[in-house]
């Protein structure tokens, strides 16, 4: 009686802790509450089988514990027991799938008037890139990466001259506007990620991946590497600041473009090749 009364104080007190705790979620900031709801039908779900199973072994300790003169039934097959479990399994199964599919597709789907942004990530700092007012990115390479080149630009390409470069800064997204985030990294993984975001992916050297949010309300965010990335690795933050339409344009107006960057940058690279003489 009490192995069983034990059982079921901690199906009730694990449910009890996981609904009044006190470390929840950071309230969202962006479009994917689709992922939050996903996830509490995770724990809806697994939550019901998992006191539906230890009621069950309560049920069985107390039921079936030892008595003088009792034998055990011998049963290895039970055609519909086996069958019930199957199908509730499947539906359980499908049930947490189905929801993850379809977030996904939306995750994946871009909006087509979406601002492409470029995080570039490297230990242990952040560096951010936006469009200029041609309104697109302009092409990189790693090849291109040098201490006047920090993001790798290609400097032919007249779509990357007007492009605003922020290294060791804060990165500015404007409320309401979609923006598609294209990450990359030059040396180890590393993990774009601001928890009121709630979307983040792995960025891999030598290649180019992406997520995509819609900025809810303004604030300031703390970004976070989600990906070990070597000694100084809690040291890699940096800010998201979302502001109103007004505030971001004000603020993008007093950026320097890669071309606007690129003289100083060349006395940078001079005075490297030269051992800082």
């Amino acid at each position: 009686m009490a192995v069983a009364l034990i059982l079921l104080l901690v199906a009730i007190g694990s449910v009890l802790f996981h609904i009044y705790s006190p470390w929840w979620w950071t309230p969202i900031a962006t479009n994917w509450a689709y992922i939050d709801h996903t996830i509490n039908i995770t724990f809806w779900i697994t939550g019901f089988v998992f006191v539906a199973v230890i009621a069950f072994m309560a049920y069985c300790v107390f039921r079936f514990h030892h008595k003088e003169g009792r034998r055990a039934d011998y049963n290895p097959e039970n055609k519909r027991l086996e069958w019930w479990l199957s199908v509730g399994t499947g539906v359980g199964v499908a049930a947490m799938l189905a929801p993850g599919l379809v977030v996904w597709h939306q995750f994946v789907t871009v909006p087509a008037d979406a601002t492409e942004v470029e995080v570039m990530g490297q230990q242990w700092q952040w560096s951010f890139r936006l469009p200029g007012k041609d309104g697109r990115l302009g092409t990189s390479d790693v090849r291109n990466i040098a201490p006047d080149n920090p993001m790798g630009l290609n400097r032919d390409d007249a779509h990357a001259q007007d492009d605003v470069v922020i290294e060791n800064g804060d990165l500015h997204l404007q409320v309401g506007k979609p923006v598609k985030v294209l990450l990359r990294s030059v040396d180890v993984l590393h993990d774009f990620y601001v928890p009121e975001f709630r979307a983040k992916m792995d960025m891999v050297p030598g290649m180019v991946t992406y997520f995509w949010i819609t900025p809810i309300r303004t604030g300031t965010f703390d970004v976070l590497c989600a990906e070990l990335c070597g000694a100084a690795h809690y040291q890699m933050r940096a800010k998201v600041i979302v502001d109103e339409e007004r505030e971001y344009h004000a603020w993008l107006e007093q950026q320097k473009t890669f071309a606007e960057l690129s003289p100083a940058r060349a006395v940078v690279k001079a005075t490297y090749q030269s051992g800082g003489k």
